[in-house]
């Protein structure tokens, strides 16, 4: 299975916040839980050592977030925020109307959202495709995961704040 990867758009704050994530947990947050796992060995017989199990959780799990920091940063288009022009583009909060209902959501990756509790949809995703480059009053389709078609109208796009 081959993985296809399209570049991420990211403003130059967050660029700099997941570089930081990146050196703390390749440096200190490796060195630091490397020294619990030796503590935890030292506690004798590994089958039943739960701190040592923890940690070694813990170790594949910050390996994990080192492999996808190290991807998103290799592959990001690092930009300013957008203009706040009312056009939609990744970095944008977005609020459209379908089905009757108003939502909001960040265009864009996760990334950018940092710890905001915002809707996140990729400029990739279907959505994010039909209503990339159009602006408030337009109105766009695009095809849901259950092969329907669905009628989305632009309320507002503004630049994210985060």
């Amino acid at each position: 299975m081959s993985e296809t990867t399209t570049a991420s758009y990211l403003t130059k704050d967050a660029y700099e916040r997941l570089q930081a994530e990146l050196r703390e947990l390749s440096g200190p947050g490796r060195t630091e839980i490397a020294k619990r796992i030796e503590a935890a060995r030292e506690e004798g017989d590994l089958k039943e050592n739960g701190g040592y199990h923890a940690a070694k959780e813990e170790q594949g799990k910050m390996e994990a977030r080192i492999r996808q920091l190290t991807q998103i940063l290799n592959t990001s288009v690092v930009g300013e925020a957008p203009a706040d022009d009312g056009v939609v583009e990744p970095g944008m909060v977005v609020t459209v109307r379908m089905f009757g209902d108003e939502e909001k959501f960040l265009l864009g990756s996760r990334e950018i959202a940092g710890d905001s509790d915002l809707d996140v949809y990729s400029e990739q995703s279907p959505l994010g495709a039909a209503i990339n480059g159009k602006k408030a009053g337009d109105t766009a389709t695009y095809e849901a995961p259950n092969g329907k078609s669905v009628d989305v109208e632009i309320v507002s796009a503004t630049p994210y704040a985060g």
